[in-house]
């Protein structure tokens, strides 16, 4: 079956391809820089998954786990895994690409071929996902927290801890307490015993989720890739790294337009490093704080601008280099739409609905706008979906699965028994099964938004804070709709439902897509990675435990979601409330304005504002993010318009020598200030 690529495409309205003489149409990184042919997967392959590639993956989980714990919870420095593009998985992509040509010069016979760089990056970007700002990094402090701090002011523990399933917790204060207080070590008998039924229990929990995700990711790899074509900016950068005539001259890395991109950014973090410990030399932003924005919010102080709020202005090169292998219309709306979402603040506050509680519920809106992006993707795909479950059932089927990464019947069934085992996992800790089942539809339903929406776009970030279905569930219907087993349910999945920065499921669909790239077998890249992102989440949490005992989880930054956590379940129980039909129709009012945003698209030639930027700017991070974009948008207009597409090529090189700059010097000031622990600036807050 055959879809068609654009006409169907939620990106595909008459506004990509614009009225700059057909300079744009999604002109992206894959179709600019990379070959128009993508390599057949055929037996003669050099093959990616090797003993040789998944060693190093093997040996680099920890080492990258160890360093992003290391920014993100200890030194609250840069912190990677809340971007799609995750610059320590490309800084160690590019360090091993470098000493694998440098080996060829010497054995040429020994050197990684381009699918085992490429499956090597794979590995540890998802293990980056997993051990993430919005994964592990918010279960491992839930672990021990309401045991630790239960006094009789909160009344946690007759209120919560009896509730919790004491295999899941680390109740032992002896065990806890050096947790906590720092100075001590992981590593011996006492504390080992208490801790690993714990992680394993959990582990195999995030086993499932993650299983659940891969079969998804299998069955809609060919419509998205291969039947819509979508871009996949987000690989991009890897693909150029790993391309062979990127170094050759006249390649990427071979061009002055390069250089010239690399020494801007790379200046722009030198200069702000520098001017870290030496205020007297002369920064780019905001000098001395560490910090790469103004904040223009407080400049409003009488109502109603004031509830304009945190405004920043934010100068990062690098996403203007991300930013501009993006569609021109989502470019424009996610300025448009991040001022709408402001100006709806101030609205609320001009008519006086900011007295009632959560108005005008943007979080709300938020989940109407993705949950319609979800079934908007799905019924693009519905005749291909209809094969697939054809082909899962043993009824015939147009479609062949053979060099698909696991056959229809694995992943369609593999899939279902996954979400069995979720939904029993969750009744097992006290849910009801439909409830437990309808958290788990809404979570996967917000993936699969996500994950298109990487794919098609690349968008930076992603978000959702407290967006989530437990969010969702007791807002709407209200907590006091639910008892005590599955508001505990959903207290114990807000670890990874809290926000939706570093969700592991795009970066295993492209994953596929780089397998695709190298030609490499499917079947061998799906198993390997179902395999070892099962070890990085094993890996992850004890890195994670391990760093806290060394410096004391009180005194960092990550370990305030146990008190989140806590806070909501505990509220939940001793104060429920009733649900609010004005959240309902919230969560109705974002699906209506995403489908008559799409709708407008369609019907309306060179309508510029896209649905997804409307769902994106919705959250905290697009304060970012919106000006650099911004940027990126006026750049790419004017290079089209008096360049055309012949500059717009030329330029390339550039752009991705921005990006790779501000990696490069941000990474190696990050790794300096990890290994003296000292405070270092942060190039990404």
């Amino acid at each position: 079956m055959t879809v068609p690529p654009r006409p169907r495409a939620i990106s595909g309205s008459p506004a990509d391809s614009e009225t700059v003489p057909k300079a744009d149409a999604d002109a992206s990184l894959e179709s600019l820089a990379q070959p128009a042919t993508v390599p057949p997967i055929s037996r003669t392959s050099p093959p990616a998954v090797t003993w040789r590639s998944v060693l190093i993956s093997v040996l680099l989980l920890p080492v990258n786990d160890y360093w992003q714990i290391q920014m993100e919870m200890v030194r609250n420095s840069t912190h990677p895994t809340t971007l799609s593009l995750l610059f320590n998985v490309i800084f160690l992509l590019l360090c091993i690409t470098g000493i694998n040509r440098l080996i060829g010069y010497f054995a040429p016979l020994q050197v990684l071929g381009r699918g085992e760089l490429l499956f090597i990056y794979s590995a540890l970007a998802v293990g980056a996902a997993v051990c993430g700002a919005d994964m592990l990094q918010f279960l491992v402090p839930m672990l021990t927290y309401s045991f630790r701090f239960a006094d009789g002011a909160n009344g946690w523990g007759t209120l919560i801890n009896p509730r919790l399933p004491s295999a899941l917790f680390v109740e032992d204060p002896m065990v806890y307490n050096a947790y906590y207080d720092g100075g001590a070590t992981l590593w011996q008998l006492s504390h080992l015993r208490v801790w690993l039924p714990v992680v394993l229990a959990w582990t195999a929990f995030a086993a499932v989720l993650l299983w659940v995700m891969l079969c998804l990711c299998a069955i809609l790899r060919r419509a998205w890739t291969v039947n819509e074509k979508l871009t996949y900016p987000i690989v991009q950068l890897p693909l150029q790294i790993t391309d062979e005539t990127s170094w050759q001259r006249g390649g990427t890395f071979r061009t002055r337009a390069f250089w010239i991109g690399f020494a801007l950014a790379g200046s722009v973090d030198m200069l702000n490093s520098l001017n870290y410990w030496f205020p007297t030399i002369p920064a780019i932003g905001v000098p001395g704080d560490g910090q790469s924005f103004v904040d223009i919010g407080p400049l409003f102080t009488e109502k109603p601008w004031s509830a304009l709020g945190w405004t920043p202005l934010s100068f990062y090169p690098f996403l203007i280099g991300l930013g501009i292998f993006m569609p021109l219309d989502f470019l424009f709306s996610v300025g448009f739409f991040y001022w709408f979402w402001k100006l709806q603040k101030v609205a609320t506050v001009a008519l006086a609905y900011d007295q009632t509680g959560r108005f005008p519920y943007v979080e709300n809106q938020a989940f109407g706008a993705y949950f319609a992006f979800c079934l908007m993707s799905l019924w693009i795909s519905r005749g291909y979906l209809r094969d697939v479950w054809r082909k899962a059932t043993g009824q015939p089927s147009p479609l062949d699965d053979a060099g698909e990464p696991m056959t229809y019947r694995t992943a369609v069934w593999g899939g279902l028994a996954g979400i069995a085992l979720l939904v029993g996992f969750a009744v097992w800790i006290g849910m009801t099964w439909w409830v437990a089942a309808l958290f788990f539809v809404m979570y996967f339903a917000l993936a699969l938004a996500i994950t298109r929406m990487r794919a098609e776009l690349g968008t930076p970030v992603h978000d959702l804070h407290f967006t989530g279905p437990e969010m969702i569930l007791t807002h709407v219907a209200g907590s006091r709709a639910f008892d005590g087993g599955n508001l505990v349910g959903f207290a114990l999945f807000f670890w990874f439902n809290r926000a939706y920065r570093s969700h592991p499921m795009p970066h295993l669909l492209e994953s596929f897509k780089l397998a695709q790239e190298a030609g490499s077998d499917y079947r061998r890249w799906a198993a390997a990675l179902a395999i070892l992102q099962v070890l990085a989440v094993f890996i992850g949490i004890w890195v994670i435990i391990s760093l806290m005992y060394e410096y004391g989880a009180a005194g960092q930054v990550r370990y305030r979601p146990g008190a989140e956590t806590f806070r909501n379940l505990a509220a939940w129980l001793a104060n429920p409330l009733p649900g609010q039909p004005a959240e309902l129709g919230a969560v109705g009012v974002g699906f209506a304005v995403t489908l008559l945003l799409q709708a407008l698209r369609i019907w309306v030639p060179g309508f510029a504002l896209h649905p997804l930027a409307f769902a994106v700017t919705s959250s905290w991070q697009i304060n970012t993010v919106w000006l650099p974009l911004s940027i990126a948008w006026l750049i790419k207009v004017l290079l089209l318009r008096f360049g055309g597409l012949y500059a717009f090529r030329r330029s390339i090189p550039f752009f991705i020598g921005l990006m790779l700059g501000q990696f490069v010097v941000g990474g190696v000031w990050n790794i300096l200030g990890t290994l003296i622990d000292t405070p270092t600036y942060r190039f990404w807050d």
